[in-house]
């Protein structure tokens, strides 16, 4: 099993300068004929006193901005002493074809250094990378030692 053939990789949401506005991607992340996505959420620097979570919401209908609602439990806390780490939200079997990563950022500053997300469970394989948000990359199974 070769992971990089088992998921899709999309980068949700670039990076985000120091501020209280919440953050939520343009685009949803399209689940159809994927059993889950891992969301990953890379933070910065977080202000003491900043009131930071995450939530994942979901809809029928991307092209629709108030479409979304949220899904119960996602919500995951941010501590204000929690700068430069990773927090992440995984959805399985969601009951709409559409999800979104949002970030609530409050009271003050925090720094997003993006967004990723990993859907897994693909129903054809190998699945196929977000071309517009991945540059690339290699697989390489059982490597001899060398020049890399």
């Amino acid at each position: 099993m070769n992971l990089s053939k088992m998921t899709k990789i999309t980068r949700h949401n670039n990076a985000v300068a120091a501020g209280t506005t919440d953050i939520t991607p343009s685009a949803g992340i399209d689940m159809q004929n994927f059993e889950g996505c891992l969301f990953q959420v890379l933070f910065g620097a977080i202000t003491a006193g900043a009131a930071t979570s995450i939530k994942v919401q979901q809809s029928d209908d991307d092209g629709v901005a108030d479409a979304y609602s949220d899904l119960e439990g996602t919500s995951v806390t941010v501590a204000d002493d929690d700068d430069n780490q990773i927090f992440w939200v995984d959805v399985y079997r969601p009951q709409k074809r559409y999800l979104k990563l949002i970030v609530d950022r409050g009271t003050q500053n925090a720094v997003l250094d993006g967004i990723v997300a990993m859907q897994y469970g693909p129903r054809k394989l190998p699945t196929t990378h977000d071309a517009t948000t991945v540059g690339g990359g290699e697989l390489h199974a059982s490597p001899d030692e060398g020049t890399a």
